[in-house]
């Protein structure tokens, strides 16, 4: 079977390696992906916005299958036309695909099947956020209700910071038309967890839990981001996993169904566990950026046969191997902002073991040769190990190893576990 990647960050590099060991597979193609996984995979310059240069390449190739990470091309419905040419795709169609584009469809949605979530109030200009302001208590969520590259969503601690965040969706336009209305949500103090599932619209199959850890700084201090560093499995107790199946899995696929959405994919349901029990923070259409580069390793199976069985619309039961992954990100200077990119890195990238790797989110070969930043998340530093400790251990050993001018790094990823999981 031949697999084509779609993508070009850390969380492709983990699908393509992980590709490269299925005995399914016979080759793995990429595109636009990068430098660093040219190892793993055939490396393709394809214009993904040109449908006739990408039809034209997956009949050329033969592609079997064809796994789309980014979500941008989920919701341009790139699902929808390659299975009008006859390939197999795994990935929601463009209707699915509106969970995450919109966070006011998503909400409307969620309302529907039933799952808890924040409170919330959508508007459409400062004056709406401010007058929605006197229904909610400091500190205030604010959420562009489009894509934002997971630069959308603001923590207001007053009104001063919610006008500000306001004034630069809806007058500034710093995102564009993702920015033309928003939502004001009920701020829920609680830990966040990341639930995966596999499903084909009807049933689903749970992945390993993992939790992110947003903040750029140390201490979940600083701009959110689009994730510095996550620890997996994270195990919870019985009940608060019988009531998430119970309250929020199985309602949303149900609803899935329900509308007769064409969803074979992966649904990334992000939970806020509040002191009134899980509640959703927002639904994703793809896998999770850095989730991905830890749940992969820890499936005891093929993943070449599962994606294939979920692009049929066939949901098998999964095993997990029992070991611990984590992963730390390093970061660009001034990321989540403008990174700056083209800083030489110190070393070859070549380093590393099967416990120990390094998977590539930004970065790009220059006129000599070397590696050089091409991107915010430049690198994730995976540990595997058979404790989160030792798998945490690992990851930091290579990070250490790992410099370039600016590069940015939480070195706390992991120290909740103890305290969510008691």
């Amino acid at each position: 079977m031949r697999v084509l990647v779609l993508g070009k960050g850390g969380r492709e590099h983990a699908i393509v390696k992980a590709l490269s060991f299925s005995q399914r597979v016979t080759e793995v193609h990429c595109a636009p992906g990068s430098e660093g996984m040219k190892k793993d995979s055939f490396i393709h310059n394809i214009d993904l916005n040109n449908l006739d240069e990408l039809k034209t390449f997956v009949q050329s190739k033969s592609i079997d299958l064809v796994v789309i990470g980014p979500e941008e091309w989920l919701v341009k419905g790139l699902t929808d036309h390659l299975k009008s040419w006859g390939v197999k795709v795994f990935g929601p169609s463009q209707n699915g695909a509106h969970l995450e584009e919109s966070k006011v469809f998503a909400k409307e949605f969620m309302a529907k099947a039933g799952v808890p979530t924040a409170r919330f109030e959508v508007v459409k200009s400062v004056q709406e956020t401010l007058s929605a302001a006197e229904k909610f208590s400091p500190p205030y969520v604010f959420k562009v209700d489009g894509l934002a590259a997971g630069k959308g969503v603001s923590i207001c601690k007053n009104l001063d910071e919610l006008k500000v965040a306001a004034k630069n969706s809806f007058e500034t336009k710093i995102f564009g038309a993702s920015g033309d209305s928003a939502l004001l949500e009920e701020f829920q103090p609680g830990w966040e967890l990341s639930f995966l599932i596999l499903t084909n619209g009807k049933e689903y199959q749970a992945l390993p839990l993992a939790q992110d850890h947003k903040a750029l700084l140390e201490g979940g201090l600083g701009p959110n981001t689009g994730g510095m560093g996550v620890v997996t499995p994270i195990k919870i107790n019985e009940e608060l996993l019988s009531n998430i199946h119970n309250q929020i899995l199985k309602p949303s696929v149900a609803q899935l169904e329900k509308e007769s959405i064409d969803y074979c994919g992966v649904l990334f349901v992000g939970l806020m566990v509040t002191e009134e029990g899980p509640k959703v923070i927002e639904y994703n259409v793809r896998f999770g950026d850095p989730e991905t580069q830890t749940i992969l390793p820890l499936l005891d199976g093929d993943w070449g046969d599962v994606f294939y069985d979920i692009s049929q619309g066939v949901v098998k039961p999964l095993a997990w191997k029992p070991q611990f992954v984590s992963c730390v990100v390093i970061a660009a200077e001034n990321y989540p902002g403008t990174p700056v990119k083209g800083q030489l890195i110190s070393e070859e990238l070549n380093i590393g073991s099967a416990f120990s790797y390094l998977l590539h989110a930004g970065t790009k070969k220059d006129e000599k040769n070397r590696w050089v930043t091409n991107g915010g998340r430049v690198l994730n530093a995976i540990g595997v190990g058979a404790s989160h400790e030792e798998s945490l251990e690992n990851a930091y050993q290579l990070v250490d190893r790992v410099k370039w001018q600016g590069a940015q790094v939480r070195r706390d990823i992991g120290n909740g576990i103890k305290k969510l999981t008691n």
